[in-house]
């Protein structure tokens, strides 16, 4: 939406100007005036009396479509008593539109619907929780319907993923552009629907003004882009949209002090929002002080070690924290090799508003050591196994938190997550597993692995890390990573490791060559875990496929791909990083 409206403002247009561009010597010219009628958004709580006079004042204020909340009742009947009273206070002009949200089952819908069968809904939105019983639903009861949460995770080539719902009784297409990933993806959904004769309605999830303006001017794009559409193939044109942006009602307070303006149009008789006005709001956009509850200062990030002792070893880890406790989620970071509890900064800033975040320098990495005697020194003959290295994190764990943690791991980090999860569940939550691995099954690909990994800390140390990071970067793995506009940055970064053995015994040590394999593990493991792998990464996304069919119908995992991505998913889209936490966080607190 930004980046839209700045390109407008830098022709001197609007976003509709953009979107649907007139071309006059060369230049992109303002549009004439437009605007788009607004459906009401209502919540069907009280009697069927008192509802009824809700939706008739709506009506009377000028709206010409009102859209009603409903399977938030015991029984579909008592929604049915509602629609019907609805009917009958407003008359059979207004458009009516029901929206159930996927909640009620197969035969609650039926019933719904064969009692609401003479209200003439323009459309039931999402009326069965199962996807399969859509078509099935319109066949039996012949009544309308619309998608809404069906088309909200279309991926890939939208005609192939909507070639089911060509049904003529699926009249509509809900569009939420904040949900379906921008103003493109809706488009190109909402020319499926206008090529297919549905509506494509576009509909807000409670934006300010802000939001409800861009929203205006791309409903216009899509009314003006449909109504030249219907002019090519000769066809009727459809009555336009009355848009779901009707949930500026439900806020008490804006983020702008100019707000958007509804209003009955000068050429309408109905509600509704013209593009100027919008426009107007967009470019004299000035912050409501008034409305802002919380203010974002700069985040405090305490840096401090702390000392735990395994096996008469002394381990002196660096720690980074962040965050406030809230909802008991707290949540550690561990990077892969080469990395430091640096990497995670940018993933703890964005979740350190609902978690308390720590992320730490593993054993051999950045600024942590190890104390044998009575002195911290270079690793020497210690073990850095990930048998240790998780008992390490055991007792940072007990240091730092009162409460179990939910451990983030990438790639080596991953693999020590994962071991924890599986072999320290009484002190994690769940894992998140990104690029990584349960180990390698076979015996001699573990030898084989062992040599190679101890191979590579020869020549770390022999040669320096500076020829050792270039030639750990130029494998295939990383090929996504490289082309990053941050790559030099962080590799660069690599060569800040206070104890190079340190680095090499860790590269030996917790080779996956030593790890004891998981895979038997993962058929027992009781806590949630989410198995992340990137797009471009071949390697690990065959890894995740086969841990899908280890774990097989266990309902406490799942595995995600992250789009335009590699190995390095945390590095190369923090931001997927942070959505998918979240996520896993939700699932969590059920």
């Amino acid at each position: 939406m930004a980046t839209l409206n700045a390109i407008a403002a830098r022709q001197d247009s609007t976003l509709f100007g953009i979107l649907w561009p007139q071309p006059h010597q060369g230049k992109v010219v303002r549009q004439p005036a437009a605007n788009i009628d607004i459906c009401a958004l209502v919540d069907s709580e009280g009697s069927p009396s008192e509802v009824a006079d809700n939706v008739l004042g709506l009506v009377e204020e000028g709206f010409r479509a009102v859209k009603v909340k409903v399977a938030r009742r015991a029984d579909p009947g008592e929604d049915a008593a509602v629609i019907k009273e609805i009917r009958r206070k407003v008359g059979a002009e207004v458009e009516l539109r029901v929206d159930a949200n996927r909640k009620w089952t197969y035969e609650e819908a039926i019933k719904f619907g064969s009692l609401v069968k003479d209200c003439g809904l323009q459309y039931i939105e999402e009326p069965v929780q199962c996807e399969d019983d859509i078509v099935r639903f319109c066949q039996e009861t012949g009544l309308p319907i619309a998608l809404d949460e069906t088309i909200d995770k279309i991926q890939g080539n939208v005609p192939d993923s909507l070639a089911r719902f060509t049904h003529p009784g699926i009249v509509a297409l809900v569009l939420k552009p904040s949900v379906l990933g921008g103003f493109e993806n809706a488009a190109e959904i909402a020319w499926w629907a206008n090529n297919k004769g549905k509506l494509a309605v576009v509909s807000s999830t409670f934006e300010t003004s802000l939001g409800l303006s861009s929203y205006v001017q791309f409903a216009c794009y899509l009314e003006t882009r449909s109504a030249e559409l219907s002019r090519a193939l000769d066809r009727k044109p459809e009555k336009c949209v009355a848009h779901g942006l009707g949930t500026y009602k439900w806020l008490a307070e804006d983020i702008t002090l100019d707000t958007l303006v509804i209003c009955r149009q000068p050429k309408g008789r109905y509600l509704g929002a013209s593009v100027d006005n919008a426009d107007r709001v967009l470019h004299n956009f000035q912050m409501n002080c008034n409305a802002i509850s919380q203010r974002s200062i700069k985040e405090n990030v305490s840096i401090y070690q702390l000392v735990v002792e395994v096996a008469d070893i002394s381990y002196a880890i660096k720690v980074q924290e962040m965050g406030e406790s809230k909802d008991n989620n707290a949540l550690l970071f561990l990077h892969g090799f080469l990395g430091t509890s640096e990497d995670w900064i940018p993933i703890m800033k964005g979740l350190s508003g609902s978690a308390k975040c720590f992320s730490v320098d593993l054993p051999g990495h950045g600024k942590s050591k190890m104390q044998s005697g009575d002195s911290y020194r270079t690793t020497g003959g210690q073990s850095l196994s990930i048998e240790v290295v998780a008992a390490v994190l055991s007792q940072l764990i007990n240091k730092i938190c009162t409460r179990k943690v939910t451990i983030i791991g990438y790639s080596m980090g991953a693999r020590i997550a994962l071991y924890m999860a599986l072999r320290f569940s009484g002190k994690i939550d769940g894992a998140v597993v990104i690029s990584g691995s349960p180990g390698l099954k076979d015996e001699t690909e573990r030898r084989i692995r062992a040599a190679k990994d101890d191979s590579r800390a020869r020549s770390l140390i022999s040669f320096g890390l500076v020829p050792f990071l270039d030639n750990w970067y130029h494998s295939d793995l990383w090929m996504s990573f490289r082309e990053h506009p941050k790559f030099k940055k962080i590799a660069a970064s690599r060569l800040e490791h206070d104890d190079i053995h340190g680095l090499a015994k860790s590269l030996s040590d917790l080779s996956v060559g030593r790890q004891p394999p998981l895979w038997e593990d993962l058929k027992y493991c009781k806590i949630p875990l989410m198995f992340v792998v990137g797009e471009k990464d071949a390697k690990f996304k065959n890894i995740s496929q086969d841990i899908c069919r280890e774990m097989g119908q266990a309902t406490n995992h799942e595995t995600v791909e992250v789009p335009n991505s590699g190995h390095a998913v945390h590095l190369e889209n923090p931001l997927a990083i942070i959505r998918l936490v979240r996520q896993f966080l939700t699932k969590q607190s059920f």
